[in-house]
């Protein structure tokens, strides 16, 4: 198997393990910023007991802070999709976030000093009516939420186009690098969590009873475990293919509630033809690479 094959296949896998946090986020008692607070503690505390101490302290203060830097935009990112649910909801929110692929096909190119690729942005733009019909019926006039989401979108592919550059330079051990972005994004859900309290004194911090259990299943296997895998893939392919891939998340998600829950609801026929429309955008996008990026050696880490 190829570096390029194998990259594909850990992005693959971590999605589909990505699509069960939304089942565990209904398992949860805690509303989203609790959740996403503990979250990151639980990863953010693995990480710096697991790892040699010696690697976080060897790490420059140069790199320490742009991963720092990094971290804040997954952070507040998270908190822009969580907060589009609660303005508007669920399916604003993931219709939102498919148009981080969009953003990816324009930001990539800047941030690694590279053509823009037309095809890229094509699929980008195709993507957009597929998620539309797998998030259902959406409510345009929840101009806020969707505006909040668009940011959210923005945010992601702005990460993870810096995250590309960082893996594509002499890069840290991934996992440092997940300490590192994780904790960031600790600070900046701490830094956020007084105001929700002050304004929301009823919320809920402590979990109950299996919220423990979810919760570091949420932190272990559908947190650091996939973002330890899309790093390391993304030594091997872009983050616009990164993140058109994860479009695929919402429709793992759905399929997977409908198998736990036993919900058996009817899903559209708009609901398959979304997921066709993605799986073509996310299958083709090799192939348009492979015949558009001819000087591109087989096997090479993705510039």
């Amino acid at each position: 198997m190829s570096d390029k094959l194998r990259a594909y296949f850990y992005l693959h896998f971590c999605v589909f393990i990505w699509g069960f946090t939304a089942i565990l986020g209904k398992l949860i008692s805690l509303q989203a910023l609790p959740l996403v607070w503990w979250r990151v503690l639980l990863c953010s505390a693995t990480l710096i007991l697991i790892l040699p101490k010696k690697q976080i302290f060897d790490l420059d203060r140069r790199m320490f802070l742009r991963l720092f830097g990094i971290g804040v935009l997954v952070g507040i990112h998270w908190l822009c999709f969580y907060g589009a649910i609660k303005i508007a909801n669920a399916s604003i929110a993931v219709a939102s976030m498919a148009t981080t692929s969009f953003f990816s096909a324009l930001t990539e190119p800047l941030l690694m000093r590279q053509k823009m690729k037309w095809y890229e942005l094509a699929l980008g733009i195709v993507i957009l009516p597929g998620m539309a019909l797998v998030a259902g019926n959406i409510d345009w006039t929840m101009r806020l939420g969707f505006a909040v989401g668009i940011a959210g979108a923005f945010l992601a592919a702005v990460f993870t186009g810096l995250n590309k550059k960082v893996m594509g330079n002499n890069p840290p051990p991934p996992l440092v690098i997940s300490f590192v972005e994780l904790f960031a994004g600790l600070v900046v859900t701490t830094l956020v969590l007084p105001f929700a309290l002050n304004n929301s004194p009823e919320l809920a911090i402590l979990p109950k009873d299996w919220d423990w259990l979810w919760l570091f299943v949420l932190a272990w296997v559908c947190t650091l475990l996939p973002y330890y895998l899309t790093l390391q893939a993304m030594r091997y392919i872009s983050a616009f293919a990164t993140n058109l891939t994860i479009n695929l998340e919402p429709v793992y998600g759905v399929l997977l509630a409908a198998l736990v829950f036993r919900e058996h609801k009817d899903l559209s026929p708009g609901f398959y033809i979304g997921v066709l429309i993605i799986l073509l955008a996310v299958f083709a996008h090799p192939l348009l690479k492979k015949i558009f990026d001819k000087n591109e050696p087989a096997g090479s880490p993705a510039s």
